[in-house]
């Protein structure tokens, strides 16, 4: 399928190479294309110089921000960087009022369509950080991978800020709650760095560093996010 695969999908559902019969993979395969049907992925991205007088090894400040990146993590993932790129991505509100309609009808379908969206939205955002290589790319530049809110000691307290210099409640639909958690709920909010010489890829994420050590539901299944075993 153009927007996912199966594969994705499955490992969502917490596949472990369980047998899957004709029948429940035909389904499946009907609530995927549903999904890319249904639900229309929107993302906005920007490119931002780095304020290098007001950072330091907690945070990061850039140029037309009222507020830091901060923490240790973020400020070793764009250390050396020029830019940093801000990227979000959202399924917006169909998918919410799809996947309620399914709850309704069939809880497994439910399912079926949760797992698709969720491998829809971040099959958009690696399509957002193929335009972001590119455009470092045109500059004779490097990038490094995308890092998002909530993972090591990068604070979900950025979204609001990080939301409103990409325009995205106005562009693509998306805020965050006072609890600093995205709305609608299928979306992913991220920074890249854009690099002139060597690469910075200090932050490699891991369950140590994760701020959801300890309650993970991927750990639960003994699987990472990543997509490796436990």
């Amino acid at each position: 399928m153009a927007g996912f695969d199966r594969a994705e999908v499955l490992r969502y559902l917490g596949y472990h190479g369980q047998a899957l019969d004709a029948e429940l993979l035909a389904r499946l395969e009907d609530v995927m294309r549903a999904c890319e049907k249904a639900v229309k992925p929107r993302c906005v991205w920007r490119a931002f110089p780095l304020d290098r007088e007001r950072g330091s090894d907690t945070c990061v400040w850039l140029e037309g921000m009222p507020q830091p990146l901060e923490g240790k993590d973020i400020a070793a993932h764009l250390q050396g960087a020029r830019e940093a790129v801000l990227i979000a991505c959202t399924l917006g509100s169909s998918y919410e009022r799809e996947y309620q309609r399914r709850v309704a009808v069939s809880p497994t379908e439910a399912l079926f369509f949760d797992a698709a969206a969720s491998a829809l939205v971040e099959s958009a955002a690696s399509d957002a950080e193929e335009q972001v290589t590119c455009y470092a790319a045109e500059r004779a530049c490097a990038v490094n991978r995308r890092y998002s809110p909530g993972y090591g000691d990068f604070p979900l307290t950025v979204q609001k800020g990080l939301l409103d210099a990409l325009d995205a409640p106005r562009s693509i639909g998306l805020t965050a709650t006072s609890e600093c958690l995205l709305v609608p709920t299928k979306s992913i909010t991220a920074v890249m760095g854009v690099f002139d010489g060597a690469v910075s890829d200090a932050v490699r994420a891991s369950c140590e560093t994760c701020a959801l050590e300890g309650r993970c539901a991927w750990r639960k299944q003994g699987r990472t996010c990543c997509g490796d075993d436990a």
